[in-house]
């Protein structure tokens, strides 16, 4: 009841064969794009405690965040910045509008959630975008977090100040 040993010719043949045999190559498998029946593409992002929600459409460019401009929400343009680099990496600067919502965690977090979700409904919206944004980096979760504070200790590892006497 022993399996034949198979070699690495065998192999071949085997593959060969089944290749020759059907005739067919394997064709490559056309993303459609993920839109709702009002025609936006919807992604969640996710950085440090903060999440947010985000729908993006064909636009004039224009960003709502919490129901509030861009501008006033992200007072500081280190966060403008953030928020618009999946824009500006696939060359779409100024083509979409983008409404979102974000919660928890404080504003360098929400930034970076909404910089998450946005190039994730990007590449709902244009399955070809996927390539450039996943190289820059912009589809991955940074997963880093708040260490946790330790009993003992006055931070995460921070100690009491030390008396001799």
């Amino acid at each position: 009841m022993a399996s034949p040993t198979l070699t690495l010719n065998s192999l071949k043949d085997l593959r060969d064969g089944a290749d020759g045999a059907s005739g067919m190559v394997p064709e490559a498998i056309e993303v459609q794009p993920k839109l709702d029946q009002y025609g936006r593409a919807y992604a969640s992002g996710q950085r440090k405690d903060a999440v947010s929600r985000v729908w993006i459409k064909p636009g004039s460019g224009k960003i709502t965040v919490n129901g509030r401009d861009l501008d006033i929400y992200f007072a500081r343009p280190v966060l403008r910045m953030i928020i618009n680099q999946p824009f500006e990496v696939v060359n779409r600067t100024g083509q979409y509008d983008v409404y979102c919502t974000v919660k928890g965690g404080g504003l360098s977090g929400q930034a970076g959630a909404v910089r998450h979700g946005i190039a994730k409904a990007l590449t709902y919206f244009e399955p070809p975008l996927r390539s450039p944004l996943k190289t820059a980096g912009f589809l991955t979760r940074d997963s880093r977090t708040v260490e946790r504070k330790k009993y003992g200790k006055a931070k995460a590892r921070r100690s009491f100040q030390f008396s001799k006497r």
